[in-house]
């Protein structure tokens, strides 16, 4: 290596100040004084001034033209306004809150052109925290799609965006929206009477739902599926832990969304359990508590799917107390209802039919309900 000449060298002063700044980090020796440094300390050049890595960020910067400031920016900046998403948050909970009484055509129709609008943002510029939002507000409107078409017969539908939902609930890292996805495969799972998978999937999901609202409904379409097995004491233990989940949370702000669980809700699911455990006082206690909360102050039906599943289960419970007249009028009124989970009502619906068929069988009011309820399924 060539020296340099002695009237070049730094004075005292600079290789101190010089020093204290290789110490410090803020600079790197040149290829002249790294190895009398090192040799100063006994080593080599390379163990004591490695080469430095290439920083990942400064190659996609230095690629790009863009310095720190300007590529930060470019991450905050949006094509999406404040209002827009603010007017997408608003619809989405509209939405979710019209589910118990809107028309499920009209409900279905409107839900899919929205959450095609909702999923057309995620093409444009948004911001880490937009692009989330989106994806959540998506997530919340394709669960509500998913519902609608399961009320309506569609089932291989319901199914494909339910599985939609969830992925945007996972991409999104939602756990509620998470939740609800594995929610909604069971409530498919009970009213197809898969019992045994519909408390499987609800058991693999309440692991991280034991603090959300999702979680009571969980333990809920569990409760259920217990029921019908003829486990009364698993269906007990799911019940009290929905409770349990139920009593930590924080009322609702607005009721009226049908991702909201709140008492009311949870009656309507202790319901269905006494009814089919044989319970027919608390499940009779329970379907008056459930109409009379889902009817307005002015006698407006605001829950009426709640209301035709009380309305059968009145009319199990009229039938096992041999009054099958009431029974039979307490069936009709159920299957007069505009707005209709059909898969859920035809499921209670013919477990009112088999208590008629098993006391009444040739009683020509029981023909009579089976007719309608045939008709029903056909339409």
């Amino acid at each position: 290596m060539r020296a340099k000449s002695s009237h070049n060298l730094p004075t005292d002063s600079t290789l101190l100040r010089n020093w204290r700044r290789w110490e410090s980090g803020e600079s790197r020796p040149d290829d002249f004084y790294a190895p009398i440094i090192a040799a100063a300390f006994d080593t080599v050049t390379a163990a004591f001034f490695p080469k430095a890595r290439p920083n990942r960020d400064d190659e996609l910067l230095s690629s790009t033209g863009m310095d720190t400031l300007e590529f930060i920016g470019r991450l905050r900046m949006s094509d999406i306004s404040t209002a827009t998403l603010d007017a997408v948050r608003i619809t989405a909970e509209r939405l979710c809150c019209e589910y118990p009484f809107a028309d499920p055509h009209e409900l279905h129709t409107e839900g899919t052109a929205w959450l095609r609008r909702i999923t057309a943002l995620l093409d444009g510029r948004l911001t880490l925290a937009q692009h989330r939002e989106v994806l959540v507000l998506a997530g919340w409107v394709a669960l509500l799609v998913g519902c609608v078409d399961y009320d309506l017969g569609r089932r291989t539908a319901a199914e494909a965006t339910r599985r939609a939902a969830l992925s945007l609930g996972q991409e999104a890292e939602h756990p509620e929206i998470i939740g609800w996805g594995a929610e909604m495969a069971a409530w498919f799972a009970i009213t197809q009477g898969n019992y045994r998978g519909a408390i499987d999937v609800a058991e693999a999901a309440l692991a991280d739902c034991r603090s959300l609202g999702v979680g009571v409904q969980l333990a809920a379409q569990q409760a259920k599926a217990w029921a019908r097995i003829g486990d009364r004491e698993a269906m007990e233990r799911a019940l009290e832990r929905g409770r349990d989940i139920l009593q930590r949370l924080d009322n609702p702000a607005n009721l009226d969304n049908h991702f909201v669980v709140d008492p009311q809700k949870f009656d309507f699911y202790a319901m269905d359990c006494c009814r089919v455990a044989g319970d027919n006082r608390p499940a009779e206690t329970y379907a008056r508590q459930v109409i009379r909360s889902s009817i307005g102050l002015d006698g407006t039906v605001r829950k009426p799917m709640r209301v035709s599943e009380a309305q059968l289960t009145l009319a199990v419970v009229a039938v096992r107390d041999r009054d099958l007249e009431l029974a039979v009028d307490e069936g009709m009124r159920a299957f007069a209802g505009k707005r209709r989970s059909l898969p859920s009502l035809l499921w209670i619906a013919g477990e009112a039919a088999r208590e008629m068929i098993e006391r009444y069988p040739s009683d020509p009011r029981t023909r009579t309900y089976l007719e309608q309820l045939r008709v029903l399924s056909v339409g």
